[in-house]
């Protein structure tokens, strides 16, 4: 497969990956911004677009909801925006035209064409679910129609990353404040995972269970080793050649030493240090993209995050 092909599956998937992560970390902290009146809208404000790897707008002195609505929602020229991941995808989509089928494409198309330049207040959790309906229709068009070659392999495995690093985004926000963290059924319901939960343990949320499920559940497609397993996995497939000893691919090694860690260390130590052992795992898929890019894809820049660190 050529380098180029190769390269735009891999952020198609991550790009549509972003905006529905993105999607519902907003949808989660805005709603509960609305809910609860003792919260300090700056403050948490301020923490969620720290999360999200954004700068607050320099020109103002309290940061409200309509900031991060404009700066993470539909700000064209913000990397960590919604309105960023969906032409992203579009453009990918486009320079592998030859390789991406007739319905990805006519999707990523129509979602870029629709997404909204400005957003009503009234409409938001509407406009959040739309998102995540067109994310998970492009998803399952490439599921349902695409052979498990090399072309999904990377789709796949843009998506583990992205899926990887959006969910531990997710967790981090547990710890923004003291005062404006969402709970824990809020987190589970952002992840689509409370019913999976409640059938999985049995009994209304706990911090020790829920966030073992959402970090090691290896069962829950969204967990964080889920997706470090299933980046693994594609990566093996698409670099098929074992090593005697150790790992030469710097990929494998980064996602296998996060994954023992947080399958080793206990829960408790977790939790108590849950932003560090969040970023080290944002940390890891930066490495782990990185690693990527210059196996795969040596001739090209790797498009990051505002605050990424190349």
């Amino acid at each position: 497969m050529l380098s180029r092909i190769a390269e735009s599956l891999f952020w198609i998937g991550r790009y549509i990956e972003r905006s529905d992560g993105t999607a519902r970390i907003l949808d989660v902290h805005l709603q509960l911004l609305l809910e609860d009146p003792w919260i300090d809208e700056d403050t948490a404000c301020r923490s969620l677009l720290s999360v999200m790897g954004s700068l607050p707008p320099a020109d103002v002195d309290q940061v409200r909801r309509e900031d991060v609505l404009a700066r993470l929602a539909v700000d064209r020229m913000n990397p960590s925006s919604i309105a960023y991941a969906l032409t992203a995808s579009r453009e990918n989509a486009r320079r592998a035209r030859e390789i991406v089928s007739t319905e990805l494409w006519e999707t990523l198309n129509t979602t870029n064409a629709r997404m909204p330049r400005r957003l009503q207040a009234d409409r938001v959790h509407e406009f959040f679910q739309w998102v995540r309906e067109r994310a998970a229709l492009a998803v399952g068009i490439v599921d349902s129609s695409t052979s498990r070659d090399e072309a999904w392999q990377f789709f796949t495995l843009g998506r583990s990353i992205e899926r990887t690093d959006m969910t531990a985004r997710m967790l981090a926000t547990r710890s923004l404040t003291e005062a404006s963290g969402p709970s824990w059924t809020t987190i589970l319901r952002s992840c689509g995972a409370y019913e999976a939960y409640l059938r999985t343990y049995r009994g209304m949320p706990s911090a020790r269970n829920a966030a073992e499920f959402l970090l090691l559940d290896r069962l829950f497609p969204r967990s964080i080793i889920y997706s470090i397993q299933r980046s693994e996995e594609c990566m093996s497939a698409i670099d098929p050649r074992a090593d005697r000893v150790g790992h030469s691919n710097t990929v494998l090694r980064a996602l296998g030493q996060i994954r023992n860690d947080l399958e080793y260390r206990p829960i408790s130590e977790i939790l108590n240090e849950l932003p560090q052992h969040m970023q080290r795992v944002q940390t890891v898929t930066r490495e782990a993209s990185e690693g990527i890019r210059s196996r795969f894809f040596p001739t090209q820049a790797e498009p990051s995050w505002i605050g990424e660190i190349s």
